[in-house]
């Protein structure tokens, strides 16, 4: 053999042992990550809320079963939410306050989710049930208050909602949150946190 060839002789066989050591240590760092993400993903899991606590963040109800004039309060995760069934002078009411000075600017239509054929239910308003001055509950019509503009009132500091949830009057700076909601069938909403 040629000293030539026994140079590139040697030059293929060093590449070929590159070759083959670059080859372990990316199969050696891939099951090494593999190793590591297999450990880790229980304590990841960990992490997660328990199906205790996923299921106790949301809430399915049935609006049908609200009266006219009348609310039902819901507790999610903690949290107090007003599912209210608006009279038809409520809803009037409501749409007729769209452009008075409001502290908190939104129509009355901007509150209510779409059912599932598309269309508003002006009828069913749901928000949270917590002030939005200091986190009180304001009392509504099922506690014979509904303030000075006949939606909810919270007589701990003197907030005052319109009959969609706005803030009208008192401290509070903002209306009372509209939760994430969606109509499950006609007469079912699910509440989520």
């Amino acid at each position: 053999m040629s000293e030539h060839g026994s140079k590139a002789a040697t030059a293929d066989a060093a590449h070929a042992g590159e070759t083959r050591r670059d080859f372990i240590h990316i199969a050696a760092a891939t099951v090494a990550a593999g190793g590591v993400a297999a450990v880790a993903w229980p304590f990841v899991q960990q992490l997660a809320p328990a199906a205790d606590t996923r299921a106790a963040s949301t809430a399915e109800v049935d609006v049908s079963k609200v009266p006219e004039g009348s609310e039902i309060r819901v507790l999610i995760g903690g949290l107090p939410f007003f599912i209210r069934h608006r009279t038809p002078v409520e809803i009037a009411r409501a749409k007729a306050d769209d452009h008075a000075q409001l502290r908190d600017p939104a129509t009355d239509d901007s509150r209510l989710h779409k059912m599932l054929d598309g269309k508003l239910n002006p009828a069913i308003l749901v928000t949270s049930g917590t002030c939005t001055h200091l986190g009180c509950v304001p009392v509504g019509p099922a506690q014979g208050n509904t303030g000075d503009f006949g939606g909810w009132y919270c007589p701990c500091h003197g907030s005052h909602y319109d009959t969609s949830g706005r803030i009208r009057k008192g401290p509070a700076p903002k209306n009372l949150a509209i939760p994430k909601y969606d109509y499950t069938s006609a007469t079912m909403i699910k509440i989520s946190l």
